[in-house]
C-alpha cells in the first residue's frame, strides 16, 4: 500500500521535508509556486547562506510558546543538519558568533546540492503550481490557481510565510489553513529595518558605525544587540537593528510608544566619554567645535549632531562650558529616537507570528485538526533570531514532518 504526500512549497523546510519523506519510501509530489525551488534560499546570509548556528538554544527562539520548538531543535540539531548536508555534498565553515555556511559561501550550493537530492532520490517537482485550496474527504485534494487538481493521503505544508513576498511568501499558507479551520496569531515582519522620527536622516544616510542599539519603553531597556549599525534615509539599518526589530515591533503593535537609544562610541561611560572629551579639547583648544569632532566621530554625522544639541559649531572648544560638553557625551553614548514604523514585508526577513502552535502536535508537526495535514517552518508561530536560526527550524521541522508523514496509519 503506497503512501502519497504532496509537499506545498518548496523552500528550505519544503525541500527537506519532501527528501526525508520520500528516503522512507513514500511517493511525494513537491508543489512550487515559482518557476523554480529554493528562491528565497538564494538570498539568506547575503548569498552566501548561513545556514545553522553552532550557538544555537532555545533562547534564540520567539513566539507565543517557543518550547513548542524544543523537541524537533533537539530531534534533528545543528550536527545532525551538518551531517546531513556534508552528505550530500556541502562543507561547512564556521565564522563569528557561531555561524555556518557552506565552504563556497555561495547560497547557490546549498540550493544545488538539495535540488540534485530531490532528483536522485525521485521526488516529483511541479513548479508554477499555485495552490489555490486544500480540502478533504477521505483523501487531500489540492487545487491549483490554472485548474489543476492533485490527490495524496498526506500534505505538509510549507509556504513560509509572508517576508519577502517577491520570493512567494505572500501569506497564502495562512489563508488555506485558516480554511481548513486552523488560527494564527499576530503576524508582522521580523527581522527589518526600523523607520526612526527626525530630520536628520538625509544627511547620515550611509554612515556605517559599530555601535550598540537598544529599544526602550518608559526608559526601561527591552532588548539590545551590538554590531554594524547603519543609517538609513528612513532610520536605520544594520545586523543589530534586524536582531532588535521584533520586539520593537511587537510593543508597537500593543499601542505602546518605543524609542531607540544608540551608541555610536560604546566603548565610554557617558562619564568617561565627557572627561575624555573635557581632555580633548583643551588639547585642541585652537580648534572650533566641528573641526574638533573631525577623528573621533564619522565626519557626516559631525553637523547633524551639532545642530540636534543647538550648539554653535564655530565656537571654540577652549572656552566651551562643561554642560555643552556633557550634552555631546551623552548625546554620542545615548542618542535616542522614537521608532515610528519598519520597512515592511518587502524587506523583512522572517515572519513573526503564524498558525497556532496549540493546534499542532510538537513531535509530529501533524495538525490537531485535520489528520494526515503537517505544518512547518516559518508558517507556524516560531521565528529565530538573525544568524542561521530560521534556517535551523526549518530544517528540524521539515525533518520532522517528513519523517512522520511517511508512517503508514
Amino acid at each position: 500500500m503506497s503512501n502519497r504526500i504532496i509537499v506545498v512549497g518548496g523552500g528550505a523546510a519544503g525541500m527537506l521535508a519532501a527528501i526525508v519523506a520520500k528516503r522512507q519510501g513514500s511517493i511525494v509530489t513537491l508543489l512550487e509556486r515559482n518557476d523554480r525551488v529554493g528562491k528565497k534560499l538564494l538570498a539568506t546570509g547575503n548569498g552566501r547562506c548561513n545556514y545553522t548556528n553552532l550557538n544555537l538554544s532555545l533562547n534564540n527562539y520567539h513566539g507565543r510558546n517557543t518550547s513548542f520548538a524544543e523537541f524537533a531543535l533537539t530531534e534533528f540539531n545543528v550536527d545532525n543538519t551538518i551531517s546531513f548536508f556534508e552528505n550530500i555534498g556541502i562543507t561547512p565553515a564556521d565564522e563569528d558568533n557561531g555561524k555556518v555556511f557552506p565552504l563556497s559561501f555561495q547560497a547557490s550550493s546549498m540550493l544545488d546540492v538539495l535540488r540534485y537530492e530531490l532528483e536522485y532520490q525521485g521526488v516529483e517537482l511541479i513548479t508554477d503550481a499555485y495552490v489555490i485550496d486544500i480540502y478533504k474527504k477521505n483523501k487531500f485534494t489540492v487545487k491549483l490557481r490554472d485548474g489543476r487538481t492533485f490527490t495524496s493521503d498526506k500534505i505538509i505544508m510549507a509556504t513560509g510565510g509572508m517576508a519577502m513576498p517577491a520570493s512567494g511568501s505572500d501569506g497564502n499558507g495562512h489563508s488555506i489553513l485558516k480554511k481548513l479551520s486552523h488560527t494564527t496569531t499576530d503576524v508582522f515582519p521580523g527581522l527589518v529595518q526600523l523607520k526612526l522620527e527626525g530630520n536628520i536622516f538625509k544627511q547620515v544616510n550611509g554612515v556605517k558605525l559599530v555601535g550598540t542599539a537598544g529599544v526602550y519603553h518608559n526608559n526601561n531597556l527591552i532588548v539590545q544587540d551590538r554590531g554594524d549599525i547603519l543609517f538609513t534615509d528612513y532610520g536605520i539599518s544594520g545586523p543589530p537593528i534586524l536582531q532588535i526589530s521584533r520586539k520593537a515591533i511587537e510593543y508597537i503593535n500593543s499601542g505602546k510608544v518605543v524609542e531607540l537609544r544608540i551608541s555610536i562610541i560604546d566603548t565610554k561611560t557617558t562619564k568617561e566619554l565627557y572627561e575624555y572629551l573635557i581632555i580633548r579639547f583643551k588639547k585642541l583648544w585652537m580648534k572650533d567645535l566641528e573641526k574638533s569632532l573631525v577623528g573621533l566621530i564619522n565626519k557626516k554625522m559631525i553637523l547633524p549632531i551639532i545642530k540636534e544639541l543647538n550648539l554653535d559649531k564655530t565656537e571654540n572648544v577652549g572656552s566651551m562650558n562643561n554642560d555643552d560638553i556633557f550634552k555631546i557625551a551623552e548625546l554620542l553614548t545615548t542618542w535616542s529616537f522614537k521608532i515610528i514604523g519598519n520597512k515592511g514585508w518587502g524587506q523583512a526577513q522572517i515572519t513573526a507570528g503564524g498558525i497556532n502552535t496549540n493546534e499542532v502536535n510538537n513531535k509530529t508537526m501533524e495538525s490537531k485538526i485535520v489528520e494526515g495535514l503537517y505544518i512547518v517552518g516559518e508558517l507556524l508561530d516560531i521565528d529565530g533570531d538573525c544568524g542561521g536560526f530560521n534556517l535551523q527550524w526549518a530544517w528540524s521541522s521539515g525533518y520532522i514532518a517528513g519523517l512522520n508523514s511517511s508512517i503508514m496509519n
